[in-house]
């Protein structure tokens, strides 16, 4: 189903769409939308409130927790606790917040559920391919020094009382919450949105996305998956009412050289871009940490896999669309 992109408005400039409002909303609603870049994407949110200061103000308290998430656990800097995890490894343990704990924990659970399709620990991998600047594949001796296979084993999260430590066991590995933690830091800032009285909105980050309430029809939000070929139109129109949405896709990151797309959702187990005819797939869940570890996790899967991984890791998980 093609769907007008005028119908659209692009709330994140990932895989997904969110529907146009008209300017009459409810009564005495406003809606107040603001747009950052962040987490190496960008951010928009989107509420409404009858309070236009007031619905700011949760605006600043939601961007906070994004910029929060970004700034601990960025693999991109050495200060943060993933860059730390990462500087330490093979030597020595290091103190995380209960934030990162949180989510390093979920990672390896994924990791473990998925048999290591999931892997937090692909920083090495993920470096080694950056897509954003290679124009051709590593070589076959940079390929060897990634180390493909279960980098996950490597790392041991520890929690004692008030006290959170992580550690990896081997110096070639390392931590790279890519798959997981932007989907955390969106449903904090649906909380910091729900903390401030606001419980009809969006948050959008570069395609990890949770529908708060109702639009301004008091109907669940209309939600667009881009075609993966021609991104100003939309393959699929989902209504989403307090779920996550998150799409994993082939289209955004890559380079092409001899004929051949490389992209950058890796594969654990051959250190290479997953070889699959799979274009996207997009998953709803209860939370967008669950919907972003799952879209990584699946992407490229077996629909018989994807239901075995889901009913381990996530039963309230669904896959709606794969392309």
């Amino acid at each position: 189903m093609n769907v007008d992109r005028r119908e659209f408005l692009a709330l994140g400039v990932g895989a997904l769409a969110v529907a146009s409002l008209p300017r009459a909303l409810r009564r005495r609603d406003h809606l107040v939308r603001r747009q950052i870049p962040v987490m190496g994407t960008i951010a928009e949110i989107a509420v409404r409130h009858r309070d236009e200061r007031w619905a700011q103000r949760a605006i600043d308290g939601a961007l906070a927790e994004l910029r929060r998430v970004d700034r601990t656990m960025t693999r991109f800097s050495a200060d943060s606790e993933v860059g730390r995890t990462n500087a330490a490894a093979g030597r020595s343990a290091v103190a995380i917040s209960d934030d990162t704990a949180t989510v390093l924990v979920a990672a390896l659970a994924w990791a473990r559920a998925s048999e290591g399709r999931f892997d937090p620990c692909l920083g090495r991998v993920s470096e080694l391919w950056h897509v954003g600047t290679r124009h051709r594949p590593p070589s076959v001796a940079e390929l060897k020094s990634a180390a493909p296979g279960n980098h996950y084993r490597s790392l041991d999260v520890e929690r004692t009382g008030s006290v959170a430590r992580a550690a990896l066991d081997r110096d070639n590995v390392a931590v790279d919450l890519g798959g997981i933690a932007k989907g955390y830091g969106v449903d904090l800032a649906a909380q910091a949105l729900r903390d401030q009285g606001v419980f009809h909105g969006l948050v959008n980050v570069g395609g990890d996305l949770v529908a708060m309430g109702v639009d301004e029809n008091d109907e669940p939000w209309r939600v667009g998956v881009r075609s993966p070929d021609h991104l100003d139109e939309i393959v699929q129109v989902l209504r989403v009412s307090d779920r996550a949405v998150a799409t994993s896709g082939d289209y955004l990151q890559y380079f092409q050289f001899g004929g051949h797309r490389y992209h950058h959702l890796m594969d654990p187990s051959t250190g290479e871009p997953r070889n699959t005819g799979m274009r996207s797939i997009t998953i709803e869940a209860g939370s967008c940490i669950t919907a972003d570890a799952a879209a990584t996790a699946l992407f490229g899967a077996s629909d018989a896999t994807a239901r075995e991984i889901l009913q381990r890791a996530a039963p309230d998980a669904r896959v709606v669309n794969h392309i």
